[in-house]
Parts: C-alpha cells; structure tokens; sequence
C-alpha cells in the first residue's frame, strides 16, 4: 500500500473519516462505486464547450445547461437522503 501525505480541510477530514468508518459489507463495496462515479462526474461534467484545456467558463457555477444538470443530480441526491 502506497503512503501518501496530504493536507486536509476539516470537511475532507470529516468526509474520509466517515467513509473509513463504514465496516467492509456489500453496501459500502456499492457506496464506495458510487462516491467514485459521482466524483468522476461532477470533476468533469461533459460541458459541450469543453475542449482539451478545459472548459470556456471560469466556474461550474456558471448558466451553463450541462453544471445544471449536474448541480440539480445532486441536490436531488442530497433531498433524498
């Protein structure tokens, strides 16, 4: 296993401690697939301006349909829960 060391804000403290907690069981391996895909996601949104430096926008706050989309999956996740 590879060592790394990094800085953490208290929220990504909390984030990683929490995760770290659940015990091993089928419903964290899933958990686990799905924190992965929902971060892949969000860390590229597949904006249809995007070219391969990056996005035109400054900010995935920006009006732009594709981080709507993505900002409303995830208030609906964050609803539901």
């Amino acid at each position: 296993m590879e060592h790394v060391s990094v800085e953490l804000t208290p929220e990504e403290w909390e984030l990683i401690s929490g995760l770290r907690d659940i015990p091993p069981s089928p419903l964290r391996d899933v958990m686990n697939e799905m924190m992965t895909a929902l971060v892949d996601y969000v860390r590229e949104p597949k904006c249809a301006e995007m070219q391969a430096d990056g996005v035109p926008c400054s900010s995935p706050t920006a009006d732009c349909e594709q981080c709507l989309k993505v900002q409303t999956l995830l208030t609906t996740l964050r609803h539901g829960l």
